[in-house]
């Protein structure tokens, strides 16, 4: 007789693995279904080049929510976040050299103005305690617009008192970071060129969206919430890559009983008189479970994964009308060995940050003037990062893995197709840093270069949205993915979603799988 599940996960990106693993916690019987041979989603490492390891796609942690660290306790499964030293901003013949050490970065912001090091600590507190104000929303439960319940507008009422309660100055902060441009935002605080554009492309990050474009400061506070070991705004290398993450919550999961299939795609969701009954593997296999979680976007879910009249017309609509366009792409290169600057030559610990390509804020918008006329950026911003610098097992013994975030890349070309571009696209991420470190080509000895479109077909990230959906203020909180079903449900009974389609979104944070688990708990706890 086959088996009923009590939950089955589609899948194993971190999200599922942070479901399954509180699932499993609780005494549920719980199976995670990955399509990929490796686990964890956009989160992983391999391979690519014999002997060096990459994280493939995403390639540093901040946004991991401490509570999921705790609560599993990852640190016993392996999981070390070892942290990145500042960025660097190379330019023609100077440098912006921004470490964690403060009073080293007050003196280099103040070697370009005086003005800008008062502004900067000043900047800091204000943004410390607007995460600290916003940080609650990260584990709240949107409440349902089309269903005025009392009960879910309760969390709220924490948030708005905590409003009410700040100084007049950080309300009016917080409501421009809720409208503004992050370049516009920072105009208020900065006159250097080059510390506005590398600060201004944390509000950026996966969004079709250019440095002047309104919303975009709310994006730079999104990424300005992460934290390590307490301290806000920290960013840090997972030893193993992000894999690394993956696998400790992995470790986890299957700690408390949770079984992990890899090579098990799914290929459709069953449903039976409004609910789910389980899955379709695309080798035939069927699965029942009483509970479906997924961790694939709206799109995947809804569109792909379900019949058409298993949903409401009007529904399918607005599933449709949730915008995705990836604009994002990633270049991973194998070095023998490291990049040598003309602004600071040799061999530093200015290398062991993020390097960012940002040297003012006309280049961060002509690369989304390009991108918006429907080519890549000729001159793109480039996020690096050198991992092997302090985690040396990533590649050979003097050798060194470059990971670089590239944006800007449209899903939709205006002309021709990303399989004719590619190689293109990667030639013009070198050109950008090889402008500023002349060695990097003669280094390279192998290179993987990731366009949205490979993005969505080696992950299954719709248009290649790094985030599931872009985040976009109009597509957060109870908007997100569909309003009256922000809650963690679908229209199909028993059926959830789990990844960074619903609140609180995007990055290696887990909120969504964890809260989505919680849910399910509450639910079958009602129910009994």
């Amino acid at each position: 007789m086959a088996r009923t599940w009590d939950a089955v996960i589609i899948g194993g990106g971190h999200n599922g693995l942070v479901s399954a693993a509180y699932l499993a916690r609780a005494g549920m019987n719980t199976l995670v279904l990955e399509r990929r041979h490796v686990l964890g989603g956009a989160a992983v490492t391999e391979e690519i080049v014999p002997g060096f390891r990459f994280t493939v796609a995403s390639y540093v942690v901040s946004l991991l929510r401490p509570e999921i660290i705790r609560e599993l306790d990852l640190p016993r499964h392996g999981l070390e976040i070892l942290p990145l030293d500042g960025t660097f901003t190379p330019l023609d013949k100077d440098y912006l050299w921004r470490t964690n050490d403060h009073g080293q970065t007050m003196r280099e912001i103040r070697r370009w103005s005086a003005s800008d090091a008062e502004a900067y600590e000043e900047y800091g507190q204000l943004m410390v305690e607007m995460a600290r104000f916003i940080k609650p929303i990260l584990a709240i439960v949107p409440p349902d617009p089309t269903r005025p319940d009392p009960r879910e507008l309760l969390p709220l009422g924490g948030l708005a008192k905590a409003f009410a309660g700040l100084p007049r100055r950080q309300q009016q902060a917080f409501v421009q970071l809720m409208t503004m441009s992050s370049s516009d935002f920072l105009d208020q605080w900065f006159e250097t060129d080059p510390l506005k554009a590398t600060m201004s492309a944390s509000g950026i990050i996966g969004t079709f969206l250019g440095v002047r474009s309104p919303g975009t400061a709310y994006v730079l506070l999104h990424h300005y919430m992460g934290e390590i070991d307490g301290a806000f705004r920290a960013w840090g290398i997972p030893r193993g890559g992000t894999g690394g993450i993956s696998e400790a919550i992995a470790s986890a999961a299957r700690a408390f009983g949770a079984e992990i299939r890899t090579e098990a795609p799914v290929a459709h969701i069953r449903v039976k008189g409004g609910r789910t009954t389980g899955v379709v593997l695309e080798s035939g296999e069927e699965i029942d479970a009483r509970v479906v979680l997924s961790s694939a976007d709206a799109s995947q879910t809804f569109l792909r994964m379900l019949d058409p009249s298993d949903l409401d017309p009007h529904f399918i609509e607005e599933v449709k009308q949730f915008r995705f366009r990836g604009s994002s792409g990633k270049v991973n290169l194998a070095l023998d060995g490291l990049p040598d600057f003309t602004c600071l030559p040799g061999v530093g610990d200015h290398l062991r940050g993020a390097i960012s390509y940002s040297p003012a804020i006309d280049y961060m918008e002509q690369a989304y003037i390009d991108a918006r006329d429907g080519r890549f950026s000729r001159q793109p911003y480039v996020d690096t990062i050198i991992p092997t610098l302090v985690d040396p097992a990533m590649a050979p013994p003097g050798k060194h893995v470059m990971s670089c975030f590239v944006q800007y890349a449209p899903y939709h070309l205006a002309e021709g197709n990303w399989d004719d571009q590619r190689e293109a696209f990667g030639d013009a991420v070198v050109d950008v840093i090889a402008q500023r470190a002349p060695n990097i080509r003669s280094l390279i000895v192998g290179r993987q270069v990731l366009t949205p479109l490979d993005i969505e077909r080696t992950f299954s990230l719709t248009e290649g949205n790094i985030f599931q959906g872009e985040l976009s203020l109009e597509q957060l909180f109870f908007n997100r993915p569909v309003p009256g079903y922000a809650r963690f449900r679908t229209p199909i009974r028993d059926l959830w979603l789990c990844g960074s389609a619903v609140h609180p979104g995007g990055g290696i944070m887990g909120a969504p799988g964890r809260i989505a688990a919680l849910q399910v708990l509450k639910s079958r706890k009602a129910a009994a």
